[in-house]
């Protein structure tokens, strides 16, 4: 599964993190991110809309490969799998998330914040993690240094990364991709206003 995770995360190699409020504007913020050049979607499990606007993605914008976000349980993960989400993020990881990913068969990227939870995950067969939050654990400096006793990890930090910080993140050798809440602004989505979104993907897939 974590090569798997790899090769969707490498395909453009910085990935929207979302949170829709709405369905309705799940397909038309999925085509404006895709047409600015981001087709890997992750749509958070943070609002009541959530599967049904990876439901919605999933059936109309098959350029899209859209997964969940905040996974916390074995329930989120039959939800998100239900409503068609292709790959499984989670903020950490415990035993019985690892086991229903497993069983479950989607790609899974687990959160990790220490060297023990990098252990933790290479156990479970894992090799490829989201660091977070990034920005808090200490940014690029400490994404790099995990790449010394764990050089067959690779790294998708996500928390915190901002546009200007973002090249700093992906110049790391450790790091396969990031992810980013500011290609979808509140107040961009709230207006439907699909260009700037097309915009912003388009820059962030320029680094």
């Amino acid at each position: 599964m974590s090569d798997t995770i790899a090769a969707l995360l490498s395909r453009a190699r910085v990935v929207p993190v979302l949170v829709i409020d709405e369905a309705a504007q799940a397909v038309p913020l999925a085509r404006a991110l895709v047409a600015g050049g981001l087709p890997v979607l992750e749509i958070t499990l943070r609002t009541a809309a959530a599967p049904e606007a990876i439901r919605r993605i999933a059936a109309e914008v098959p350029e899209a490969v859209v997964g969940a976000g905040t996974v916390l349980t074995a329930a989120d993960l039959a939800t998100a799998r239900e409503a068609g989400a292709r790959f499984i993020v989670s903020p950490g990881a415990t035993d019985a998330l690892y086991a229903a990913t497993a069983e479950a068969g989607l790609p899974f990227l687990p959160g990790v914040a220490t060297a023990s939870e990098v252990m933790r995950g290479l156990e479970a067969g894992l090799t490829c993690f989201k660091a977070f939050p990034a920005a808090a654990i200490g940014g690029p400096a400490t994404v790099a240094a995990l790449g010394g006793p764990f050089p067959q990890a690779r790294f998708c930090p996500t928390g915190g990364i901002r546009p200007d910080t973002a090249a700093s993140y992906l110049s790391l050798p450790n790091v396969v991709a990031i992810g980013g809440t500011w290609l979808a602004p509140r107040d961009a989505l709230a207006a439907g206003d699909w260009p700037r979104i097309e915009a912003l993907a388009a820059a962030a897939r320029a680094l």
